[in-house]
Order: C-alpha cells, then sequence, then structure tokens
C-alpha cells in the first residue's frame, strides 16, 4: 500500500516521502481501516512517539498522522463492536504507524461510528482539536454556565473548537491570536477580541478559565487573570506560573469514544464547525506540512474517494 514515511526524525519535512510499505497487520481488539481522510499536526514530527514504539524501541520509517476516517476493512481477533464496511473515524494509536496510508491499524476503542451525513474530510479535522477542547473544557476545567473563559489562539484548530463548545455551553468567551484572527474567532462565537500583538492581554479582566494553546510568555502572564476558584489548562508546557488561588494543569488529549460521538453529533446538526480549509491528495501531503498562512483552517489530506 502507498503511504507517507518519515524516515530521518533530523530531516524534518524534508524526510517525508511517499512510499510503498506493507499492509498493516490486525493485533487483537484492532481494527483495520481504508482510510478514505485523514489529519495531521505539523509539529508531531517532533514528538519522540514518532519515532519510537511502546517499549521505547526505534520503529523509523514511521508514518505519519494521528487523525482518521475511513471505512472498516477487517477486524483483528476479540475485536467487538464495530463491523466490516462501517463508517469510523477517530485518534489512531501515538506510537504506531499513522493514518497518511492507505490503510491504517487502530484499537477500536479509539474509533466511534461515523453518520452517513458527515463527510470524511470532516471527521477527519475532529478528533485532535475536537477531542482536546472537550476534555479541557469539561474533564479540566469543568466550564459551567456565566463563567468567563480567555482562549488563546481562538482561530486556531484547537482554539476555534474551545470557542464554540465554550459557548454552547454558557460561558462568556474571550479569543486571543493575531488581528486577522478577530473576525473569524468573533464569527465563531467569541463575545470580545485581543489582538496579542497590539493589545493587552491584562485587559482581558479576571477570568474564570484560561484555556492556552501558546505557552511562553502568553502562558505566564495569564496566570494573574484567574480568578480564585479558577483554572488555567494548557496544552502547550506544564505551568511554571500558576494562579495565586486556583489550578493549573497540563494535559495531552486522550482518546474517547464517548467525546467522538458528542462531538460528531454536533456536526450533523450544524451546532460545530471543524473549519476544514484545504483538501490535498495523498501525493502532497509532505508539502502540506509546510505552515501557509493564506490557509485558515485545517488541512486534510483525502486518500480514497470520499462517500
Amino acid at each position: 500500500m502507498r503511504a507517507i514515511t518519515a524516515g530521518n526524525r533530523d530531516a524534518g519535512v524534508e524526510g517525508l516521502t511517499l512510499t510503498d510499505i506493507p499492509h498493516p497487520h490486525a493485533a487483537e481488539n484492532d481494527v483495520i481501516v481504508r482510510v478514505h481522510a485523514a489529519g495531521f499536526t505539523r509539529g508531531e514530527l517532533d514528538w519522540p512517539a514518532t519515532w519510537t514504539d511502546r517499549a521505547g524501541h526505534d520503529r523509523a520509517p514511521s508514518v505519519p498522522g494521528h487523525e482518521v476516517s475511513g471505512v472498516v476493512a477487517e477486524l483483528g481477533y476479540g475485536t467487538t463492536g464495530l463491523t466490516v464496511g462501517q463508517r469510523v473515524f477517530g485518534l489512531t494509536d501515538w506510537t504506531r504507524d499513522g493514518s497518511l496510508a492507505e490503510y491504517v491499524a487502530v484499537e477500536a476503542r479509539n474509533l466511534a461510528p461515523l453518520p452517513a451525513d458527515v463527510s470524511h474530510n470532516v471527521a477527519a479535522a475532529l478528533p485532535v482539536s475536537g477531542l482536546t477542547a472537550w476534555q479541557g473544557l469539561f474533564d479540566h476545567a469543568q466550564i459551567r454556565t456565566g463563567q468567563t473563559i480567555l482562549v488563546h489562539g481562538a482561530a486556531g484548530a484547537v482554539g476555534s473548537m474551545v470557542v464554540q463548545l465554550a459557548g454552547e455551553a454558557g460561558a462568556r468567551v474571550i479569543g486571543t491570536g493575531r488581528a486577522a484572527d478577530r473576525e473569524t474567532a468573533l464569527g465563531l462565537g467569541a463575545h470580545a477580541f485581543l489582538d496579542l500583538q497590539n493589545d493587552r492581554l491584562e485587559d482581558a479582566g479576571e477570568v474564570d478559565v484560561v484555556f492556552d494553546v501558546i505557552g511562553g510568555d502568553v502562558l505566564d502572564r495569564s496566570a494573574a487573570l484567574v480568578r480564585p476558584g479558577g483554572t488555567l489548562v494548557t496544552i502547550a508546557r506544564p505551568p511554571t506560573v500558576r494562579p495565586k488561588d486556583g489550578r493549573a494543569l497540563f494535559f495531552v488529549v486522550e482518546p474517547d469514544r464517548a467525546c467522538l460521538t458528542h462531538l460528531v453529533q454536533r456536526i450533523s446538526d450544524g451546532r460545530l464547525d471543524a473549519r476544514v480549509a484545504a483538501v490535498r491528495p495523498l501525493t502532497e501531503a509532505a508539502a502540506a506540512f509546510v505552515p501557509d498562512r493564506r490557509v485558515s483552517g485545517r488541512t486534510i489530506i483525502q486518500v480514497a474517494e470520499d462517500r
């Protein structure tokens, strides 16, 4: 089968090539998915799990991509809850070959059924960003109606999901980002917006929750904005500056079939926008890893015809 492989951790994007690799094996409780669409994170070529397996052994060359939407092609021994031919989407395993391939082996528990009215291209944009937003908001920050949340990177992949889900939950949302992101953030439902280059972050005032995807000085300065009893949540790095009388935590997204089901139902109902801005074929996947500021939204790799 054809796949994008990363052959050398020092080569970065230059080391990505389209090549032929063996068809994946379905281990116990696995599903083999015929990939229709795949999502990726540009920074994943720097992640340790891209280059080592669960035992810490080198696994280069590896196949990147951790978001998948497709059709079940094969069930491993003991796999239940899914059937051959079923439309599914979800999060592939961090330490195994990923979704930028014609077929991928995934633990069945990491996949959820995909409704017929949601396209594979849209579904492939949902797992990492949607699960990160959901888990940060509801599992960690425990956002409630009437609270105020400051969302850094409000027009980005994760931030845009946070803005929409927090607004639906009845929170007042203040977004941040570049000046060019203002209309996007407000259009997604943010009640106010701060330009991090020209506005004072402190003008946001006290908030109940900060959701950070940026890190650095922005993360450190945000701790002082959290009111007593509030929460600072970040996916950038463990926080070194903490709220005076509140919580600060760093987390890594985890697979969750139930959450995926909640998210895709919102897509189906028109309550959530995954913001797919570009769709490129597998042959152009390596080039898609290069950031393009002209594209406002996710770039998805279409591997097979959508249906």
